[in-house]
């Protein structure tokens, strides 16, 4: 099936972020492609002004959105408002532009969201517990929270972020689906 031509493109940092923005319209019942809305993984921060200078007014012109990371925030306002979206942007005015601020990043979210014996009885089940019991064991584990140490441990083995974006948000009710995400697709 193909899609609508593309009106509206989300711009997420990495691929995890996409497959989980993606998970979660699925889940919903949303046909991003059906509705002209393409999910963009940037490859990181840093690239998010060429983003918006391809997709936003100076290229493509098309509508935008995203999630940002909030130790990104500068770079993203940053971004926005030298490709003339806005002046002196607030995390609030980022929102009203399409842009929503998680705090840390969206596996933190979903972490949360689920609440970490949750997240560990996923990971049981993914046959990773061993593993990250191990880790939870390293010096410089031990002094951090389960959410820290989950979070962190997501991103230890590559591939695993990825893997594990799709699984958490499956794994949510959808009624705890984390704010800024909730807030992006209603936003879409």
């Amino acid at each position: 099936m193909t899609g609508a031509p593309v009106s509206t493109v989300v711009l997420v940092e990495g691929v995890s972020d996409q497959l989980a923005v993606e998970t979660l319209a699925a889940r919903l019942g949303r046909n991003l492609t059906g509705d002209g809305i393409a999910v963009v993984a940037m490859g990181g921060a840093t690239n998010v002004k060429r983003h918006l200078d391809f997709f936003g007014p100076p290229g493509l012109d098309v509508r935008l959105a995203g999630l940002v990371d909030e130790g990104e925030l500068r770079v993203f306002a940053g971004a926005l408002e030298r490709t003339g979206l806005g002046d002196e942007l607030s995390p609030a005015d980022m929102e009203r532009l399409g842009f929503f601020v998680c705090v840390r990043d969206l596996e933190d979210e979903l972490i949360r969201a689920l609440g970490p014996r949750a997240v560990e009885q996923i990971l049981h089940g993914e046959g990773d517990l061993h593993a990250f019991r191990t880790f939870q064991k390293q010096p410089e584990q031990r002094d951090r929270s389960d959410q820290a140490r989950l979070r962190r441990f997501m991103g230890t083995r590559g591939g695993r972020k990825h893997r594990y974006a799709t699984v958490l948000v499956n794994a949510l009710e959808l009624d705890a689906v984390p704010l800024p995400l909730d807030r992006l697709l209603a936003f879409i």
